[in-house]
């Protein structure tokens, strides 16, 4: 007979999801609302918040993967910690629906007030084969995977004899030109050709890098000026680049490509790995709730992060990050809006926190939500990157030390920062770690393999005395004879 668990039955402030939102709200909350006799429970199907923007150096192995993850027990200590996901929550009886991780009958769980928080999921598009070649970098679990791919695939591609399939493998094309797109070719095609310079069967030559991207610029994030620059350094490391291009088709490894926005055949070639970027939509949990959701799927919400609707706000709901419409009141968002990125997630979270405080408890006042961006760093690799700071623009050298020095701060927990940072000094004296974790997908194949008894020997073959040195049976003379 299954358990039904346990759960406190004191004052309940609700947080779906765990990422850069529900970690910061949950964090700021918990000995607050404890000590004035109320819990906050946090469910996310994920033990753990993933620092996003370190995904691309995880995956070119700068950066060991656990460090770029926060654990919830471990910074959550008074938090009340549900491993599930929700997938309904009906405001009006204030309750909220559960399904566990490691599956069980759904639940229902009453709550005071709720914060939605359950942030962004890749969004695709229809494109016939992307599902079975693709793999997106919004995970720790997918960073992890593609780094292991693309050093799997220079090492099998170095045997290969020179032909299609190994320029195939070697083949590595990137959908998407934003941050994301960006980074994660110039971070990987950094390890790759250190990789190469380890394997005498290769030369960078012999690696293929694309880069693909359906509008006519990169990295709408900085300035046009450093759009330009940032295209031709990809293309001064022989990565190509392709503007104005989409993906039309990428069935068993082929790309096809179109020309926008005329859609007329562009190019065609084969590749060993296909990495989407192309950016991202609202959880669509949010459809799964009673709340007010606009075009893009997103949950309404005033500039207090409350949500709201047609006759104001909600009461007892909130919501932050890229799951919600936040208006910019610094009138620098697209559509009026907040850009999906952490920089505004971590700040809203923050101010969400103490709304609840401030409306609940009395503890100071309720504000609005009002952060003019301070602007964008990107890593290239090594040494390399773009940066655009409060309208002062850099490139290079002091761009990666921008880039770096911004996101070792920016990572939560002192504990992360520490091992984040340590991870720097360790490849800066040593070098990259380019080892690739084998059988990651099937941990249980060399065990098996074990496990499986040999084939049996031929029973005749093991009757047969074997005949002494020197020695020939007479009847086999006999039968010569």
């Amino acid at each position: 007979m299954a358990l039904t668990p346990h759960f406190s039955d004191r004052p309940r402030v609700l947080v779906v999801g765990g990422g850069y939102v529900g970690l910061y709200v949950a964090h700021r909350l918990q000995n607050k609302v404890k000590s004035r006799g109320g819990i906050v429970t946090l469910v996310d199907p994920l033990p753990y918040m993933t620092y996003q923007p370190f995904l691309p150096e995880v995956a070119a192995g700068s950066i060991e993967p656990r460090h770029a993850i926060v654990s919830h027990r471990v910074h959550l200590p008074k938090t009340e910690l549900i491993s599930g996901k929700v997938t309904g929550i009906n405001h009006a009886g204030r309750t909220a629906t559960i399904e566990p991780a490691g599956g069980g009958e759904a639940f229902e769980l009453g709550y005071t007030d709720v914060v939605v928080a359950a942030g962004s999921i890749t969004r695709t598009f229809p494109i016939e084969g992307l599902k079975d070649q693709g793999i997106g970098l919004k995970t720790i679990e997918e960073a992890v995977a593609l780094r292991n791919q693309i050093l799997e695939r220079i090492e099998t591609g170095s045997l290969m004899q020179a032909g299609p399939e190994r320029d195939r493998a070697l083949t590595f094309a990137v959908v998407g030109g934003g941050f994301a797109g960006i980074e994660a070719i110039t971070e990987i095609e950094d390890m790759a050709r250190d990789a190469v310079k380890k394997n005498d069967r290769l030369e960078r030559s012999d690696l293929r890098f694309v880069l693909i991207e359906a509008m006519g610029r990169i990295m709408p994030e900085v300035t046009a000026e450093q759009a330009v620059w940032v295209v031709e350094h990809l293309r001064s490391r022989a990565i190509q680049v392709m503007l104005n291009t989409s993906l039309s088709s990428a069935v068993d490894g082929r790309l096809k490509l179109i020309n926008m926005p005329d859609k007329t055949p562009a190019a065609e070639f084969e590749a060993g790995t296909l990495i989407w970027t192309a950016g991202v939509q609202a959880n669509p949990v949010v459809t799964s709730t009673d709340f007010p959701v606009d075009e893009r799927g997103r949950l309404r919400a005033n500039p207090e992060l409350r949500i709201a609707g047609d006759d104001g706000p909600i009461q007892h709901a909130w919501t932050a990050g890229d799951v919600a419409a936040v208006p910019d009141l610094s009138g620098g968002g697209v559509g009026g809006f907040c850009v999906p990125n952490a920089q505004h997630a971590v700040r809203q979270a923050k101010l969400l926190a103490k709304n609840i405080l401030a409306q609940n408890y009395g503890v100071g006042e309720v504000k609005e939500y009002r952060h003019t961006n301070l602007g964008a760093v990107a890593g290239f690799g090594t040494f390399k990157g773009v940066a655009n700071i409060m309208g002062f623009g850099m490139r290079g050298f002091p761009a990666w030390l921008a880039h770096r020095g911004y996101h070792g701060m920016a990572m939560p927990m002192f504990e992360r920062k520490a091992r984040v940072i340590s991870n720097w000094s360790m490849s800066f004296i040593f070098g990259r770690d380019l080892a690739p974790i084998s059988d990651l997908q099937t941990p249980k194949r060399q065990f098996r393999e074990a496990a499986t008894p040999p084939p049996k020997r031929d029973t005749a073959l093991q009757s047969t005395p074997p005949t002494p040195a020197g020695k020939v049976a007479a009847g086999k003379v006999g039968a010569r004879a």
